[in-house]
């Protein structure tokens, strides 16, 4: 067990940084100190207690990244409740299913989100709290939340009526052990699994960022990831927190533009990214340099080449802010062909190894230590094994055991037992190998998880128990085209053609309504760009399923 108690390292960074910036709203130029924010938690810890808000209950947050996220998701953890991230680009049928399963009793959310829901809809909650002003948007009938809200600030200064500082800022006991947080690994109702994450699991990944030096409160940060997925809200936001470090929270999609005028204002010291948008400044900015004649030749001559390497280098750092330590890309493998051209210049970069069962930090290294097309070393309060008999050369499944590990997945106990074995090794489902100093080597994704623009986890098989069910499909495959756009490849069902005397000019107008169908009842991320016809049946293994990796390069 994880020495340091979760909910301590929250309290203690707010005492010891109280004057220091903690977090920045990008777009609002609105920047937030540690006492600030213990100041905030405390109010809401007051709304709660009005609202009937107890120890154990769940609580629902779905939103805009930010402070005020921050926030509610800090005030949650601290007063003994447990808090359910859900990403906002979600559909609003997800949304809805997630807040059900979870057995949530309040719920706050950004305006925008809560119109396209309905109260009616929301079986176990109680009140609606808008994440934009933190006002009362709705009530269950008998319940009194709205009156609550109105006193919040009466109650508040009647609760601290000498003025409130650092010394009221004491939180109560709550175990390492105990549940703190559901993350819900998907949005489909059919895939969708509450991961349990103990305070023992965030005080694991949070007590390596401090014992290793990756943040301080010399650090700076800029948040493009979502909140809600565990890397993001691991490092931009609780790390970062605890290590009394400052993060500026973008707070929109970080496209191109947006992200590099942020980054050229922010200049963070540290950057948490995942491979699409680093692989995008490769293929835009570098590959299309390396590819003219006169570069080619130019690295061709020795001196001159090592000059010219360390100017793209000078280039992309800069591209980046320029002041960074490391750039360190998660969530899914990096182009091999950019990887190795990083390394070759001297780019400061790494890749890490996580995934949400382990909150989510499972390996890293630093830049200069990163070997080759590997995710770094293991972390020293983890354990792995390969399921192989040669684990050093063999690919086999990656199992790992530790401190970060989840306590299980919410009302799914047969899952649960599927994931951790009798002897408590998660099996990750993803294939590799590992070096005798414990280097990860990750050779395929046998979970097939695809990479949304802004980190979201894509699984391809929701997608496709959708598709598969719209007219005329027999069955279909979705995948990443090389512009990283999802593309499904459908095999037509013939016998349902011929019935219907359908022509082949036909079904490509019947697939393109089958999309925009398919479209609209998932997140954006998730949106199918298009529908390519494969005219025969996927070959499969013996136990029928799809061998995934033979239409990688199918794509038209």
């Amino acid at each position: 067990m994880i020495k340091e108690n979760f909910v301590r390292l929250l309290e203690n960074s707010m005492k010891s940084n109280w004057e220091r910036p903690a977090m920045t709203d990008y777009l609002e130029k609105k920047t937030y100190t540690y006492g600030d924010i213990a100041k905030e938690v405390a109010r809401l810890h007051v709304l709660f207690k009005s609202i009937g808000f107890e120890k154990g209950d769940k609580m629902a947050l779905v939103g805009k990244n930010g402070p005020k996220w921050c926030m509610v998701y800090i005030a949650t953890v601290t007063y003994g409740g447990v808090i359910v991230p859900i990403l906002q680009d979600f559909n609003p049928n997800d949304i809805q299913h997630i807040v059900n399963h979870s057995d949530a009793k309040f719920l706050f959310i950004s305006d925008n989100l809560w119109d396209n829901l309905f109260e009616e809809d929301l079986l176990y909650i109680n009140g609606v709290f808008s994440l934009n002003d933190y006002r009362c948007i709705h009530q269950k009938d008998g319940y009194t939340i709205q009156k609550a809200s109105k006193a919040w600030d009466e109650n508040f200064n009647e609760t601290y009526p000498n003025g409130f500082s650092a010394a009221d800022v004491l939180y109560p006991t709550i175990p390492n052990t105990e549940m703190v947080c559901i993350s819900y690994t998907s949005g489909s109702t059919g895939f969708s699994k509450g991961v349990m994450l103990s305070g023992n699991a965030f005080a694991g990944n949070v007590t390596y960022a401090i014992q290793s030096g990756l943040l301080s409160t010399e650090s700076r940060c800029l948040a493009f990831l979502p909140l809600a997925h565990a890397y993001g809200c691991a490092f931009d936001f609780l790390s970062a927190f605890c290590c009394g470090s400052h993060t500026t929270y973008l707070g929109k999609i970080p496209s191109p533009k947006i992200l590099m005028k942020a980054l050229s204002e922010v200049k963070p010291t540290i950057i948490f990214t995942v491979p699409l948008i680093i692989e995008k400044i490769y293929r835009k900015q570098i590959q299309p340099m390396l590819e003219k004649k006169s570069m080619q030749f130019m690295l061709n001559v020795p001196l001159l080449d090592s000059t010219i390497l360390s100017a793209i280098n000078k280039k992309l750092t800069d591209t980046f802010g320029g002041e960074f330590s490391e750039v360190i890309i998660g969530g899914a493998a990096l182009n091999p062909e950019a990887e190795e051209f990083f390394k070759k210049i001297g780019f400061r970069f790494t890749v890490g190894y996580g995934m949400t069962e382990c909150a989510p930090l499972i390996s890293h290294s630093y830049w200069h230590e990163f070997k080759l097309h590997s995710v770094g070393k293991l972390l020293p309060t983890m354990e792995a094994r390969i399921l192989s008999n040669d684990p050093h050369n063999e690919v086999g499944e990656i199992i790992v055991r530790g401190e970060n590990v989840m306590l299980g997945y919410y009302k799914n106990e047969e899952a649960t037992r599927l994931a951790i074995d009798e002897d408590g090794w998660l099996h990750t489902g993803d294939m590799g190998t590992i070096d005798p100093d414990g280097t990860i080597y990750i050779k395929g994704r046998n979970k097939n998880m695809l990479l949304g623009p802004s980190g979201q986890n894509i699984y391809p098989e929701e997608i496709e128990n959708k598709l598969n069910n719209m007219p005329f499909v027999l069955e279909s495959l979705v995948l990443q085209n090389a512009e990283n756009k999802l593309v499904a490849l459908v095999v037509p069902d013939y016998d349902a053609m011929d019935e219907a005397k359908l022509s082949t000019k036909d079904l490509e107008v019947v697939m393109d309504e089958n999309r925009k169908a398919l479209n609209a009842t998932t997140a954006a991320y998730e949106s199918i760009t298009k529908i390519q016809i494969y005219p025969s049946e996927f070959e499969k293994t013996p136990k029928k399923s799809i061998k995934r990796f033979l239409y990688v390069n199918q794509l038209k």
